[in-house]
């Protein structure tokens, strides 16, 4: 049975995609800060038929935390086969690039940039051990530069620098750690879409589970599968592949 973590999973898109990959024969590790909150959600899962899940606290901003997580795991299970860095945050709006703080933009780095890095440097000892280790780093069309200078794009308006640049800058974590790891890792960027959750108030015309199943496509990849790609729910392409 294939072993995976989910940061950021007790609810919305995380939430789904742990479902999901629990309905799959997986074993999901389902992360939350709160690990009350995370067991409560669980429960609830587990009287609804959900076997393989269970909840496991995780801080991706505090490296105890995250090793504490890593410890228990290596013990519970011995390695990690699929790491889903999903936690983000989106920060103070609005960010505007001439007056946002930077004390907001580095909140948003704190989770989005350098949580990331935390748990998946904490985490390649127990991903080393699978057969077939995979990395998906959760990302947003907002973070692609190219689709930021097109003025045709739909959500070229959307200039939140916090956010925007969080992402632009776990894409290029995403694409030198898949060459460094090209011989045997997979490790990918994926953007679920815009979709309606309390993130963005409902706002996003996606549903949780289109986007939890665009993940999982992207992350259960086979040995022939792509890595260092960047790929969105929201590009109209039969490739799904978007511009960096």
């Amino acid at each position: 049975m294939k072993i995976v973590l989910i940061t950021g999973a007790n609810r919305s898109i995380g939430l789904e995609t742990a479902k999901q990959l629990s309905k799959n024969g997986l074993f999901v590790y389902l992360g939350t800060r709160d690990l009350a909150k995370g067991e409560e959600v669980v429960k609830e899962l587990n009287e609804k038929g959900f076997q393989n899940i269970r909840a496991i606290q995780i801080d991706v901003t505090n490296a105890e935390s995250v090793l504490a997580a890593k410890n228990s795991i290596e013990k519970e299970k011995g390695k990690l086969d699929i790491l889903i860095n999903n936690a983000g945050i989106l920060g103070d709006i609005p960010q505007d690039p001439s007056t946002t703080s930077i004390e907001n933009i580095q909140k948003v780095f704190d989770t989005n940039f350098f949580g990331v890095i935390t748990v998946t440097q904490t985490f390649l000892e127990l991903l080393k051990k699978s057969d077939s280790p995979r990395i998906s780093n959760i990302t947003s069309g907002l973070g692609s530069l190219t689709l930021h200078s097109d003025p045709t794009w739909k959500y070229y308006a959307i200039k939140a620098i916090s956010y925007v640049s969080s992402k632009t800058a776990l894409n290029a974590f995403t694409v030198t750690l898949a060459h460094e790891l090209k011989e045997s890792f997979k490790i990918n960027s994926i953007d679920p879409g815009y979709t309606a959750t309390d993130f963005n108030h409902h706002s996003g015309p996606g549903s949780v589970e289109s986007a939890a199943s665009f993940i999982i496509k992207h992350t259960l990849l086979d040995e022939n599968g792509p890595t260092g790609k960047f790929f969105s729910n929201d590009i109209e392409d039969e490739s799904e592949e978007s511009p960096w």
